[in-house]
């Protein structure tokens, strides 16, 4: 909630709701700031009280573009941000049962689109899908209305100058997103406008739904996954039809404060010349879950290991974007269980379940830890002494390591803006345990690549191969020869996205023992490091972090520090 405060630094009325106060200033270190699609915490000044939100209102709200306002209608804004879609939208569905005047609206939110670790795939993609959603809203009989900026500036402008009687969005767990959420609900409810408040669509079960038997949010994902499976689903809500939308004087007083015809991507500067892995909209996302679910996620369980197969759903980014609903997903699955003729393919099923229940739980650790987005979980590794080599790091994000599955992880991310789940765990390993380097920059880095980058997913991912996060193994280290000779046994994968390497034996491929003279031939960098004396060093370094003992950088390595 948010609590009245005095902040120690002066703040005027005018840039209390700047970009900049919202995002506060923190310490940043080449490319270890981690900061999600939709998070970063708010400043001490952002925090204030019903009393002082109704005063900055009458000063400044007030000011909009037009002398007369209209009088409470049954006009209802709803506001989308993470649940791109007009069908199984449960806030939609509570609005509609309200009134059938619903508009949407969308922000262009500065704080998010002018952040270091925004993909200009992404925001390809989510620009695809608005463009799908607002055609969505027109067959529906009403509009999709967008506006660019600071979202407690620019939204409050356009609700004061259309005076609806809702204001309606869906919750959202990271941190950036509830503290916003929050000031724009005292700001809606203090001019009277309703809102609803605790309505969840991104998951199947809300937060504030799964607990320990002692009423704790879980930090384990098998007790979870036990609850969470044991609870009833609901079904999917229906589609919004037959509404109206703003007259076309309404629509004149919308365009007279703030609202603006939608940009492409490379409107607002993301130039993606690319394919993308699924294609935007509503109906792309449902055709994909449709094939899925009729013939992919019978083999499932072990399919989805092997990066040159097509054995994913490939609907992280609809679910990222909400382009397709959790219940809508789920209810599939639960079709495809029905009709299973075999136990095998049970399992396959439930394999893929489960992997929602990831997604949940990441989700649900999040809302209740918001830490996370800062940094490790776990005390061991807090203050964990990474080394600091941006040489190393460089070549990882190039796939120039000489390690061919790892760099042909990195050149798909790279040239797709998607990774197979397999290869994340991989690359993340090599990355923290091989190279010993800080897991944010590398969580970074996907954000600032990842078409289906979000928050929740990719820190727990990371934080989960780092082994500072929830339910880890300390010295879990992959072999990045084992992994591909486990899940890459042909080298198919690798031949695909590092073609110097085509011509050579698959055994070569697959182990990585490649004669520095064929390197040099086909111009293929020698290994970066030596995982076997990586693996030794990084579990003396922990050892050594776990019993206390204190390390100083010397260059690009370590030495105990001999005061410690």
């Amino acid at each position: 909630m948010i609590k009245n405060g005095q902040d120690a630094h002066p703040t005027t009325w005018d840039n209390l709701f700047s970009p900049n106060s919202l995002t506060g200033t923190k310490p940043v270190f080449p490319h270890s700031r981690r900061v999600g699609l939709h998070e970063q915490s708010l400043p001490t000044q952002a925090k204030f009280g019903a009393s002082l939100i109704k005063k900055w209102y009458s000063l400044k709200l007030v000011q909009t573009n037009q002398t007369d306002t209209y009088e409470m209608s049954d006009l209802i804004l709803f506001w989308h941000r993470r649940d791109l879609r007009i069908a199984d939208n449960t806030g939609l569905a509570k609005a509609r049962q309200l009134s059938n005047k619903i508009v949407g609206l969308f922000c262009l939110d500065s704080h998010i689109l002018q952040g270091d670790d925004i993909a200009t795939v992404r925001v390809t993609y989510m620009m695809g899908c608005l463009q799908a959603l607002q055609q969505q809203y027109k067959k529906a009989g009403s509009q999709l209305l967008i506006v660019q900026g600071n979202p407690v500036k620019v939204i409050p402008q356009l609700v004061t100058a259309l005076n609806p009687k809702a204001v309606f969005w869906n919750w959202d767990v990271e941190p950036y997103a509830k503290k916003r959420d929050r000031i724009l609900l005292e700001l809606l409810q203090a001019q009277g406008i309703q809102v609803i408040e605790q309505n969840w669509d991104q998951l199947l079960h809300s937060p504030e739904e799964i607990f320990t038997g002692t009423n704790k949010p879980y930090t384990v994902y098998g007790p979870f996954w036990k609850n969470w499976m044991g609870k009833s689903k609901a079904n999917p809500v229906d589609k919004l039809e037959n509404i109206t939308g703003l007259t076309v004087s309404e629509l004149e007083v919308a365009g007279q404060n703030g609202t603006i015809e939608l940009p492409t991507a490379k409107d607002l500067g993301f130039v993606w010349d690319g394919e993308l892995i699924i294609a935007p909209g509503e109906t792309p996302a449902r055709e994909r879950l449709k094939e899925f679910a009729a013939g992919v996620i019978n083999e499932y369980q072990e399919q989805r290991n092997f990066p040159g197969v097509e054995g994913t759903s490939k609907l992280s980014a609809p679910l990222k974007f909400g382009v397709i609903g959790i219940r809508t997903v789920w209810q599939a699955t639960m079709e495809a269980w029905e009709n299973s003729r075999s136990e095998e393919t049970q399992a396959n099923i439930r394999t893929y379940q489960q992997e929602l229940a990831w997604r949940e739980f990441y989700q649900h650790v999040m809302y209740h830890f918001p830490e996370l987005a800062e940094g490790a979980y776990r005390d061991t590794f807090k203050n964990f002494p990474w080394e600091t080599n941006t040489d190393h790091f460089q070549a990882w994000c190039e796939g120039r390591t000489g390690y061919p599955i790892v760099d042909a992880a990195m050149r798909q991310l790279n040239e797709t803006g998607w990774m197979h789940n397999r290869c994340r765990m991989i690359v993340a390993s090599f990355l923290t345990k091989d190279l010993i380097l800080n897991p944010q920059w590398g969580e970074k880095y996907f954000m600032q690549k990842l078409i289906d980058g979000d928050l929740s997913a990719n820190n727990g991912g990371w934080q989960w191969s780092a082994s500072s996060g929830m339910d880890p193994k300390p010295l879990r280290i992959f072999n990045p020869a084992s992994q591909a000779k486990k899940f890459d046994a042909e080298a198919e994968y690798i031949r695909q996205w590092v073609p110097e390497l085509r011509s050579l034996d698959t055994q070569y491929l697959v182990s990585g023992k490649i004669s520095p003279l064929e390197r040099h031939g086909i111009g293929y960098p020698e290994p970066i490091v030596d995982h076997n004396l990586q693996q030794r060093r990084f579990k003396e370094v922990y050892g050594q972090q776990k019993n206390g003992q204190r390390w100083a950088t010397v260059g690009n390595g370590l030495k105990a520090d001999e005061n410690g």
